[in-house]
Protein backbone atom coordinates (compact mmCIF):
# COMPACT_ATOMS: atom_id res chain seq x y z
CA UNK A 1 0.00 0.00 0.00
CA UNK A 2 1.39 3.87 -0.48
CA UNK A 3 -0.56 7.02 0.94
CA UNK A 4 0.12 9.80 -1.02
CA UNK A 5 -0.23 13.53 0.67
CA UNK A 6 -0.84 16.20 -1.96
CA UNK A 7 0.05 19.82 -0.55
CA UNK A 8 1.34 23.47 -1.98
CA UNK A 9 -1.60 23.91 -3.71
CA UNK A 10 -3.21 27.71 -3.48
CA UNK A 11 -4.82 30.99 -5.43
CA UNK A 12 -2.11 33.06 -7.40
CA UNK A 13 -2.73 35.73 -10.35
CA UNK A 14 -2.15 34.72 -13.57
CA UNK A 15 1.60 34.14 -14.75
CA UNK A 16 2.51 33.00 -11.07
CA UNK A 17 4.09 30.03 -9.75
CA UNK A 18 3.33 27.16 -7.28
CA UNK A 19 5.38 24.09 -6.78
CA UNK A 20 3.04 21.01 -5.21
CA UNK A 21 4.36 18.40 -3.10
CA UNK A 22 3.36 14.94 -2.86
CA UNK A 23 4.62 12.78 -0.18
CA UNK A 24 4.52 9.21 -0.06
CA UNK A 25 4.46 6.51 2.41
CA UNK A 26 3.82 2.88 2.89
CA UNK A 27 5.78 0.90 0.53
CA UNK A 28 8.68 3.67 -0.81
CA UNK A 29 8.05 5.02 -3.81
CA UNK A 30 10.80 4.56 -5.69
CA UNK A 31 9.26 1.23 -7.03
CA UNK A 32 6.65 3.59 -8.81
CA UNK A 33 6.35 5.45 -11.25
CA UNK A 34 4.61 8.70 -10.33
CA UNK A 35 2.20 11.27 -12.14
CA UNK A 36 0.18 14.45 -11.39
CA UNK A 37 -3.30 14.95 -12.62
CA UNK A 38 -5.96 17.70 -12.88
CA UNK A 39 -9.77 17.84 -13.02
CA UNK A 40 -11.33 20.77 -13.47
CA UNK A 41 -15.00 21.07 -12.67
CA UNK A 42 -16.84 19.25 -15.67
CA UNK A 43 -13.81 18.12 -17.43
CA UNK A 44 -12.25 14.49 -16.90
CA UNK A 45 -9.32 14.20 -14.96
CA UNK A 46 -6.06 14.72 -17.38
CA UNK A 47 -2.79 13.77 -16.80
CA UNK A 48 -0.10 16.87 -16.20
CA UNK A 49 3.35 14.91 -16.27
CA UNK A 50 4.56 11.62 -15.43
CA UNK A 51 7.75 10.59 -14.62
CA UNK A 52 9.85 7.24 -14.08
CA UNK A 53 10.82 5.77 -11.37
CA UNK A 54 14.18 6.46 -11.00
CA UNK A 55 13.20 10.19 -12.78
CA UNK A 56 15.56 9.27 -16.12
CA UNK A 57 12.01 10.12 -17.95
CA UNK A 58 9.74 12.45 -18.31
CA UNK A 59 6.47 13.23 -20.38
CA UNK A 60 4.06 16.19 -20.07
CA UNK A 61 0.82 16.97 -21.58
CA UNK A 62 1.23 19.42 -24.68
CA UNK A 63 -0.69 22.42 -22.36
CA UNK A 64 1.69 22.01 -20.14
CA UNK A 65 5.23 21.53 -21.93
CA UNK A 66 7.88 24.56 -21.38
CA UNK A 67 5.84 25.57 -18.12
CA UNK A 68 5.80 22.43 -15.62
CA UNK A 69 8.07 20.41 -14.41
CA UNK A 70 8.12 17.00 -12.98
CA UNK A 71 10.82 15.82 -10.60
CA UNK A 72 11.05 12.94 -7.85
CA UNK A 73 13.38 13.06 -4.63
CA UNK A 74 13.36 9.39 -3.99
CA UNK A 75 15.35 9.41 -0.50
CA UNK A 76 12.68 11.72 0.66
CA UNK A 77 9.85 9.93 -1.33
CA UNK A 78 8.27 13.06 -2.21
CA UNK A 79 7.43 14.07 -6.12
CA UNK A 80 6.74 17.54 -6.84
CA UNK A 81 5.49 19.68 -9.71
CA UNK A 82 6.51 23.07 -10.28
CA UNK A 83 4.39 25.27 -12.26
CA UNK A 84 5.69 28.53 -13.93
CA UNK A 85 3.78 30.78 -15.91
CA UNK A 86 0.25 29.70 -14.87
CA UNK A 87 -3.02 30.61 -16.73
CA UNK A 88 -6.17 30.87 -15.50
CA UNK A 89 -6.90 27.27 -17.22
CA UNK A 90 -4.88 25.75 -15.31
CA UNK A 91 -7.13 26.22 -12.02
CA UNK A 92 -8.03 22.68 -11.64
CA UNK A 93 -7.42 20.18 -8.05
CA UNK A 94 -4.41 18.26 -8.74
CA UNK A 95 -3.69 14.66 -7.92
CA UNK A 96 -0.57 12.51 -7.43
CA UNK A 97 -0.41 8.67 -8.15
CA UNK A 98 1.37 6.48 -8.70
CA UNK A 99 1.59 3.10 -10.73
CA UNK A 100 4.02 -0.23 -9.67
CA UNK A 101 6.02 0.46 -13.19
CA UNK A 102 9.23 1.84 -14.03
CA UNK A 103 8.76 3.65 -17.02
CA UNK A 104 6.61 6.56 -17.33
CA UNK A 105 3.13 6.03 -17.47
CA UNK A 106 0.50 8.21 -19.34
CA UNK A 107 -2.91 6.10 -18.48
CA UNK A 108 -4.82 6.86 -15.80
CA UNK A 109 -6.07 3.46 -15.76
CA UNK A 110 -2.73 2.19 -14.97
CA UNK A 111 -2.43 4.43 -11.89
CA UNK A 112 -3.04 2.21 -8.59
CA UNK A 113 -2.86 4.90 -6.07
CA UNK A 114 -3.99 8.38 -5.82
CA UNK A 115 -3.94 11.19 -3.02
CA UNK A 116 -6.70 13.44 -2.10
CA UNK A 117 -6.10 16.14 -4.49
CA UNK A 118 -4.79 19.75 -3.82
CA UNK A 119 -6.65 23.15 -5.22
CA UNK A 120 -5.19 24.71 -8.11
CA UNK A 121 -6.88 28.31 -8.68
CA UNK A 122 -5.20 31.33 -11.06
CA UNK A 123 -6.71 34.29 -11.41
CA UNK A 124 -7.05 36.63 -14.28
Amino acid sequence: QVQLVESGGGLVQAGGSLRLSCAASGRTCSSYAMGWFRQAPGKERELVATISWSGGSTGYADSVKGRFTISRDNAKNTVYLQMNSLKPDDTAVYYCAAAPVWRVVTHLREYDYWGQGTQVTVSS
